[in-house]
Formats: C-alpha cells, sequence, structure tokens
C-alpha cells in the first residue's frame, strides 16, 4: 500500500492505517535498537515510545515519503537517552551500593529505612500499578506480551504507564524525604573533601 494513504488515514484515525504502519516499520525499529545494543523489555520501551510520538506528531509530517527518515531518527534518539539513562542509573546504583557495602549498624539502619520507605511507596499505588512495577521487575522477566495480556494493557502503553508508576513513587514522601536526606549527606561528603 502507498505510504502516503497509510499516513493519510493513520492522520484521520483509522485503525488498519495504524496497524500497517506499525507492522511495516516495527522490523525497522527493532533492528536500530538491536543494533544500539537496546533488547529486550527496553527495546519494548523504546518501540512503545516511538509509536507514541508518531501519534503526536503524525499531523506535523508534511511529506508522508519521510516517515521512515523520522522513524529512524527519532528511534535513535530514544534508544539513546535509554542509554544515557542506563548509565546514570548504574553509576547510582555503584555509589549506593558503596554506600551500604560498610555493614555498619548505620548503613543496616539506612537499608532498613530504604526498604520501608520502598514498601510504603508502593502499597500507595493502585493494585494495577503494583502488578504491572511486580511483573517488569521480576526476575526473569517478563515479556511485554503476558503483561499486555494479564493487565488487559497496550503494549505501547506499559513503558509511559511505568514512567508514571515510578515517578509517583519518587514523589512519595517517603522517598522524597530519603532523596532529599541523601542529597544534603552527598553534598556533605562533597564539602568535607
Amino acid at each position: 500500500m502507498v505510504l502516503t494513504a497509510l499516513v493519510h488515514g493513520a492522520t484521520r484515525g483509522q485503525a488498519w492505517a495504524w496497524a500497517t504502519l506499525v507492522q511495516r516499520y516495527r522490523p525497522l525499529v527493532s533492528a536500530i535498537c538491536r543494533n544500539l545494543g537496546i533488547t529486550g523489555v527496553d527495546a519494548d520501551d523504546v518501540a512503545g515510545t516511538v509509536w507514541l510520538r508518531l501519534v503526536a506528531n503524525m499531523t506535523t509530517i508534511r511529506d508522508p515519503e519521510a516517515l521512515p527518515g523520522w522513524i529512524v531518527t527519532t528511534t535513535r534518539r530514544e534508544c539513546l537517552q535509554m542509554l544515557r539513562d542506563r548509565s546514570r542509573q548504574v553509576a547510582q546504583e555503584t555509589e549506593d551500593m558503596a554506600d551500604v557495602s560498610c555493614p555498619g549498624p548505620d548503613n543496616r539502619l539506612l537499608v532498613d529505612e530504604r526498604r520501608d520507605a520502598l514498601r510504603e511507596a508502593i502499597d500507595g499505588l493502585s493494585d494495577r500499578d503494583q502488578q504491572l512495577l511486580s511483573m517488569l521487575f521480576a526476575d526473569p522477566p517478563i515479556p511485554y506480551a503476558e503483561i499486555s495480556a494479564r493487565l488487559g494493557m497496550p503494549i505501547g502503553a506499559i513503558g509511559p504507564t511505568r514512567q508514571r508508576c515510578l515517578a509517583r513513587v519518587r514523589r512519595s514522601p517517603g522517598i522524597a524525604a530519603l532523596l532529599v536526606n541523601e542529597c544534603h549527606a552527598n553534598r556533605r561528603r562533597a564539602e568535607a573533601v
């Protein structure tokens, strides 16, 4: 089918056009993710974000033939953002592990305090959000297709929903207080050096 007709159909909200576009360009998105080292649920997150961005920007695409280039650029940007976020997360986790690697009573207290704050924050989420986070952080990971089926949630909505859940966890009073306290402690350590 001609790309112009698909883009115009998708712009008008025709489900068949969207389904055809996603089916046609899913392999391209997957290949870019794979080439940049993004796999599994992370690749699914990138793909979901790309499709959501396409929905949001579809009416701004003037030349339908430029859509493949737009998808390539958007996918690459999302992959690179994920790699940057992952790098920051690993650095933070390494720093956090260094903070609690000394088995003194203060560090055990800190670990208990973090665990309790996290448990309280997660308890404040809806049952569905708790189930989603539980499945996303299961070991071994549960595929997005299975999560989608269990929760009745579109695959493309899983990543953005996860982000909103984690943002609510970060904003919970216990976690927010811990983050502020740790920020002050890090600042004091930096000033002492």
